[in-house]
């Protein structure tokens, strides 16, 4: 199915059933605050009836502070306070995992949600069982969720991370250990609502897990979906959404989405890319048309937002409510920006940092993010031909050093690659290290 056919079939006319799926069908709205203006709209999970917030709360990245041993701990007053915005404004869906923050996230999370009905907000969280899939560890992460999470029973529960490996890998981590068995009888006494998977891989190993819909019954996908990934991915490290869409689409599973915003790539754009968005809307941040982009498609149960700060909740509540579902020419008008998306050399992390930390203590994410950011702005010294390349060169290495010490810079990689196990991308990391290092060495030799 080429775009224009998939765009009338599941774009301009799902688009109007997606207009009526916001209110869920049951009219549970919530009245805006916080300097906001509508309502929050709600998509129907046609499986058990649940009001699902359009915009969902992905709890990877919540602020952070130092405790007085001067470790990396969760801001737990900020917390409270963003979702105390949040539920004031009908979001109702929170994602998290075991594996997000070090460990930390279940908990604060589930701290700042303990302040609430428990029948108000939905819980997502997930068997993030990498670094052990034996049977004692598994259960135990599962068992440990409960606890952390102040809760007796799970509204969405995710087998985390799968796809790399194929069915093999899924049967390693969930099969052989009778995990899979355990989870079942979980779901059927109520403990777990609706069990799903969240897919990382190709195209080969989603349709193999897939396939294990008859067996199983998936209540539910989760997937990378932007305007980028939707027909862009390069096929080995993801998928093309439209794709995975698609497939489930036609299986009637309902879809969350992570990453509608890249890692933040796609609210910070290059700046002919951003003035195209703002001739069309001024008012309009750029993350709101990759959020309206994604929410558009009726499927989509929920599009996970992990909003640090207070600004970026407050925007995609504006966003979000009175939710306005694009048509066919945005559709098309985001595919035009995504071609010139791609032309520009980023690497695609989304900073989700599974690769962290390095044993040899390197910012891999920030790294990536401050070469992305000057690629995406149009900042990076090309070539000694270059308009302003000498001041262009100083501005680079200037930056570089400021936003990344020096013990952490991309020089002290050696290689190892104990960080390409864990990425979800299957970024190439050490030769992306490399690539950036030659590249600020080869600025040092031009001085």
């Amino acid at each position: 199915m080429d775009r224009r056919d998939f765009l009338k079939t599941a774009g301009a006319g799902a688009i109007a059933l997606g207009t009526a799926a916001c209110t869920g069908g049951s009219g549970q709205r919530k009245t805006a605050v916080e300097g906001t203006s509508g309502e929050m709209v709600y998509r129907t999970n046609p499986a058990n009836g649940d009001k699902v917030s359009l915009l969902g709360y992905g709890c990877m990245r919540w602020p952070m502070t130092k405790d007085a041993e001067g470790q990396d701990v969760i801001d737990q007053e900020k917390v409270n306070e963003l979702i105390d915005v949040a539920m004031r404004n009908g979001v109702n869906y929170y994602d998290t995992s075991p594996a997000y923050l070090r460990g930390q996230s279940e908990k604060a999370t589930g701290i700042a949600l303990a302040r609430y009905p428990r029948k108000s907000f939905y819980i997502a969280t997930k068997l993030s069982n990498f670094s052990d899939a034996s049977h004692e560890a598994s259960l135990k992460m599962y068992r440990d969720s409960f606890e952390e999470m102040q809760t007796d029973y799970f509204d969405y529960y995710l087998m985390h991370a799968i796809g790399r490996g194929g069915y093999e890998a899924f049967k390693q981590r969930y099969e052989d250990n009778g995990m899979m068995d355990f989870l079942l009888k979980e779901r059927e006494i109520g403990r777990i609502r609706q069990l799903g998977f969240s897919f990382h891989g190709r195209q080969s190993e989603f349709d193999e897990l897939l396939a294990l819909h008859e067996k199983y019954h998936w209540d539910f996908v989760q997937i990378e979906m932007n305007y980028m990934d939707w027909k862009h991915a390069d096929g080995v490290r993801n998928v093309n959404a439209d794709y995975l869409y698609e497939q489930l689409d036609k299986r009637e599973i309902p879809i969350t989405v992570m990453e509608p915003l890249l890692g933040g790539r796609l609210s910070s754009l290059p700046d002919n890319i951003a003035a195209r968005l703002k001739e069309r809307e001024p008012d309009a941040s750029l993350a709101s048309w990759a959020f309206r982009f994604v929410g558009s498609y009726p499927r989509i149960l929920t599009v996970l937002s992990g909003m640090t700060y207070m600004e970026h909740l407050q925007d995609n509540l504006k966003t979000f409510m009175n939710f306005k579902p694009m048509d066919e020419e945005e559709l098309a008008f985001m595919e035009e920006m995504a071609v010139l998306m791609a032309e520009y050399p980023t690497v695609n992390c989304t900073h989700c940092n599974y690769c962290m930390p390095c044993p040899y203590g390197i910012d891999i994410p920030g790294i990536f993010a401050h070469y992305n950011k000057c690629v995406n702005e149009g900042t990076v010294a090309q070539g000694e031909e270059q308009k302003n390349f000498k001041k262009l060169r100083k501005a680079y290495l200037t930056s570089y050093n400021k936003a990344i010490p020096t013990l952490r810079q991309a020089d002290h990689c050696i290689g190892c690659g104990k960080c390409l196990e864990h990425c979800p991308q299957s970024i190439q990391i050490p030769s992306e290290l490399r690539r950036i290092d030659a590249y600020i060495e080869g600025l040092k030799r031009s001085m």
